[in-house]
């Protein structure tokens, strides 16, 4: 497929390469037709739409990010207009306020807390309507997820669940608390997409790509 920018945007999404669910969100990247790449030292974020920031360990990717010596580049890509989405332990590295804990970029005003559905073996999948991002409901993964507990008054609450915010964005960061890489659904990452002022090369509107297998991200493993 040939990708079709929005005028004067940069041409590809990366994923933090550091820790985590880096080769789920690059599939679902690849499917839309989003030029993509892994990212892991200031080089990588030459001409980048948006940044995603993926699940796994936020206090392993916060030690990573002083390593790699990356936090201020980040920080200073934002700035010029990158755009961010947190899945997760993304979604805290993103918090101004994390419960309990020192905040690590404090990009977004929400206050988060992490791992409040208790252990690994809570983890759920659930299905809910988030309409700003697609007409149909679609599948929610949470694995030791945290809960959004409060949002500034310039943060868009686009999904919220009993008493706790699942997804919600200002005008340049997005943050879900599930993980949308883990399923075959592909709205949030076009969501996304759009907002870093990308077209997606796919016209299709569906939410699910039927073509998905939880192994299909192997590939990109065994190639890089």
């Amino acid at each position: 497929m040939t990708l079709r920018l929005i005028k004067n945007a940069p041409a590809a999404i990366g994923v933090l390469d550091l820790q985590g669910g880096v080769h789920e969100h690059l599939d679902h990247l690849e499917r839309l037709g989003i030029a993509h790449k892994k990212v892991k030292q200031e080089a990588d974020f030459t001409d980048l739409a948006g940044l995603i920031i993926p699940g796994g360990e936020s206090s392993c990717i916060a030690k990573l990010l002083n390593i790699f010596g990356i936090k201020k580049t980040i920080l200073n890509a934002h700035r010029r207009g990158m755009k961010i989405w947190g899945t997760c332990a993304g979604a805290i590295l993103l918090a101004k306020k994390v419960i309990n804990e020192t905040p690590c970029l404090g990009l977004i005003d929400m206050e988060i807390e992490r791992n409040s559905f208790g252990s690994q073996l809570d983890s759920f999948v659930n299905e809910a309507l988030i309409p700003a991002v697609a007409g149909e409901p679609i599948p929610l993964t949470f694995i030791r997820a945290p809960k959004i507990t409060r949002v500034g008054k310039d943060v868009h609450i686009l999904l919220k669940i009993d008493d706790y915010i699942a997804a919600a964005e200002n005008e340049n960061i997005l943050v879900t608390v599930f993980h949308p890489e883990l399923t075959g659904c592909l709205a949030l990452h076009r969501y996304f997409a759009l907002k870093c002022g990308l077209q997606p090369a796919s016209n299709k509107q569906d939410c699910i790509d039927r073509h998905w297998e939880s192994s299909s991200w192997t590939r990109l493993a065994r190639i890089n």
